[in-house]
């Protein structure tokens, strides 16, 4: 999967925006809150829970890993694009973005079953 691709999945969540943050394009949903960041270099950062962390990580090793120290700890987990495919970015995204949604915002998108 392309950067670019992966940025249009983030874009396409509900309220969503993209905006600067340092060298990277970070992803944020209603308030500011960031939950994914995308570099130049074609990997994508997401926060997750550290179950999600566990699990996206044993799913996909050496395409998800955690982010080395408190970073990592916290959930924030690196995603290498390059050897990811449109369900697994799809997935991260989404669990990403239910961690930083409100409430209220959650509650007028329930995840689909």
């Amino acid at each position: 999967m392309t950067r670019d691709e992966a940025l249009a999945l983030a874009l396409g969540l509900p309220e969503t925006a993209a905006a600067p943050h340092f060298d990277r394009t970070a992803m944020k949903v209603t308030k500011g809150r960031i939950f994914a960041t995308f570099g130049a270099a074609g990997d994508m950062n997401v926060k997750l829970t550290p179950d999600e962390q566990e699990m996206f990580v044993d799913s996909a090793p050496g395409v998800v890993s955690a982010i080395p120290g408190g970073w990592g700890r916290q959930g924030w987990t690196r995603v290498e694009l390059a050897g990811a495919d449109k369900p697994l970015v799809s997935s991260l995204l989404n669990a990403a973005w239910r961690g930083a949604a409100p409430a209220k915002l959650l509650a007028a998108h329930p995840p689909a079953t």
